[in-house]
């Protein structure tokens, strides 16, 4: 049985706690984050939506942000895939008055954080999949390995680490964020 964005909906008002992903038809339900990973996705989230916003931009979304995505067979209007990154950009241009529902296009930027339980391959995956769908940038960030990731299509990938500053010149041209600042500070 290939469930639809509609059944997605009908288990979530049954389920509001659970987190969930349409692909291929069948209704991925992930569990809660690791702390850390949810810092650090809330860490990223705060400095690009403070500059995000003072500009006007663009949205910034955390990993509750749903996405329908094209379809894959055109043939198959049931087959919609419903998505969801720990955290989205939009540019202004693309979405300029938010919307109390799924939005149906791809995000500019999608950043997937590694939790404790996550397997590195699936996250490539889901990257490769939004950047070839239309995202310009996808970022994979492992608190294991203490590194980020950049993806952009048909390009190798860059691996930034402590000490490297990220930027995203075609996306958001003057932003700039020291990877350290992205892991969370110990407290004595």
């Amino acid at each position: 049985m290939s469930l639809t964005i509609t059944d997605l909906e009908q288990l979530q008002t049954e389920h509001p706690e659970w987190q969930m992903e349409l692909v291929d038809g069948k209704i991925i339900v992930s569990p809660p984050s690791d702390y850390e990973s949810e810092e650090i996705g809330t860490r990223l989230i705060t400095l690009l939506n403070n500059w995000v916003m003072s500009r006007k931009l663009g949205r910034v979304t955390g990993s509750s942000a749903g996405f329908i995505l094209p379809r894959i067979e055109e043939d198959d209007l049931e087959k919609r895939n419903l998505r969801a990154s720990d955290v989205s950009f939009v540019r202004a241009d693309r979405l300029k008055k938010t919307k109390r529902d799924f939005v149906e296009l791809v995000p500019d930027l999608i950043v997937e954080i590694k939790s404790k339980s996550d397997r590195i391959k699936p996250l490539e995956e889901k990257i490769q999949l939004f950047l070839q769908l239309g995202s310009v940038v996808g970022i994979l960030i492992d608190p294991d390995k203490i590194t980020v990731t950049v993806y952009r299509l048909n390009q190798t990938p860059v691996m930034l680490e402590n000490g490297d500053t990220l930027t995203l010149p075609d996306l958001l041209p003057g932003w700039e964020l020291a990877v350290s600042e992205l892991w969370p500070p110990e407290f004595e």
